[in-house]
């Protein structure tokens, strides 16, 4: 039964839509930079931090493409190869980069703090867990089962190999969404660390969260943020927050133990009659 400041059509929240690193593991997200930096030393081209972590959420040949269209990169690419870069470089690049990223998921597989209870909690509000990725399915193959083993199982993984194309395109989150049975959109919410996956959750109509200090926003390590002084710590996370909601994330928190506020306020919204 609904009251009567509530919509004759709401129904609760039906599932939650989960990033993989910076989100839910590897905690700053650096398993995607330090094997993009590998990729670019190796090819005579070093790109820094701040460069491999733009395009951050993208599909990995997407990424790589951006980066290799940045002027300086570009053009410290045709001092080295004689030309700029090409479709057959980014070709390359990519297939040189699988094998680099499953070494570094290896290593960077711990889950971030507050994953398993914001799992279990969501599960006893009888939320599904789904989750969409830049990684290829064979990616994937590697990390899902090491993330099984941590305790967190999400009921659906769609990665962009699944899909005509990846983040910001909508594909994924609408695919896992199809995967778990949950609609309408406006009960289901994507979650996660970066821009693009921000604009995901928009361009597919779901709510988006975004988690600023533990993602690629601020780009840390927990202990190498940790070991700051505050007030750095707090500069860093708040420019964090201000990328996200600029990004047009509905809400921003630290991380996976925020979850649950920011989701009982949605839910409020929502109840209201708001829409994503």
């Amino acid at each position: 039964m609904t009251t009567a400041s509530e919509p004759s059509s709401f129904v609760p929240l039906r599932a939650v839509i989960f990033d993989w690193a910076g989100t839910v593991c590897d905690f700053g997200s650096l398993a995607p930079v330090l094997a993009l930096q590998k990729l670019f030393a190796t090819a005579g081209v070093p790109i820094s931090i701040e460069q491999a972590r733009g395009p951050m959420g993208r599909a990995k040949r997407d990424h790589i493409a951006d980066v290799l269209a940045l002027p300086d990169v570009s053009t410290r690419w045709h001092a080295v190869h004689g030309h700029r870069p090409l479709e057959a470089d980014i070709d390359h690049l990519y297939a040189q980069f699988l094998p680099v990223q499953l070494a570094e998921l290896r290593t960077r597989a711990t889950l971030i703090p507050g994953v398993l209870p914001m799992a279990a909690a969501l599960r006893r509000r009888g939320i599904l867990i789904g989750s969409t990725t830049g990684y290829t399915r064979e990616l994937m193959a590697e990390l899902a089962p090491l993330a099984a083993q941590l305790g967190y199982s999400p009921d659906a993984i769609v990665t962009v190999s699944d899909v005509p194309a990846g983040r910001p395109a909508p594909w994924m989150a609408l695919r896992c969404a199809e995967q778990l049975g949950a609609w309408p959109l406006s009960a289901v919410v994507k979650v996660g660390d970066t821009v693009a996956d921000v604009q995901e959750g928009l361009n597919a109509g779901m709510w988006t969260v975004g988690f600023a200090r533990c993602g690629n926003e601020v780009g840390l390590d927990e202990a190498s943020l940790d070991a700051l002084p505050r007030e750095q710590q707090q500069r860093l996370c708040d420019a964090a927050r201000s990328r996200l909601r600029q990004a047009g994330a509905h809400f921003v928190v630290d991380g996976p133990a925020e979850l649950q506020s920011a989701l009982d306020t949605l839910e409020l919204r929502r109840r209201r009659g708001d829409r994503p």
